[in-house]
């Protein structure tokens, strides 16, 4: 089973952030995380990481709809960043309008788009596919 050293959280939803969070401990895939709630703090706070050499995150779950700073201008900043890291990246949206679908196919940087709401079974079934470079 992978396991994921560190997740980061970029979603305004409290809720989802609890459900999440708490599916990846009882899993035992994940029990360090990392929580923004806007793509500002979000990309402030990654850039901080890399440059003090501080941990980065293996992998990011994104929500698109956010205040301040959107799940694609998060993304359009985070391809300038330069980190020898492989960080795995989902976008996870409620989100099913085919532009957004679309418009994730244009970022190399989105392992793939999972639709709200997820759930246990599918979100552990996705993350044990990923390959974490430890």
């Amino acid at each position: 089973m992978t396991h994921i050293n560190s997740t980061c959280l970029i979603d305004d939803d409290h809720i989802f952030i609890y459900a999440v969070k708490k599916i990846l401990k009882t899993s035992e895939l994940c029990d360090d995380f990392t929580v923004f709630n806007n793509g500002e703090d979000a990309i402030n706070g990654l850039k901080k990481a890399i440059t003090e050499g501080q941990h980065i995150p293996d992998l990011i779950l994104l929500d698109i709809n956010m205040p301040i700073m959107d799940g694609w201008q998060f993304l359009d900043e985070f391809k300038k960043l330069k980190t020898s890291k492989k960080i795995t990246l989902y976008i996870v949206s409620s989100s099913v309008d085919p532009v957004d679908l679309n418009k994730a196919k244009e970022y190399e940087q989105i392992t793939d788009f999972i639709v709200k709401p997820i759930t246990r079974s599918n979100l552990i079934k996705t993350l044990e596919q990923i390959d974490i470079a430890q």
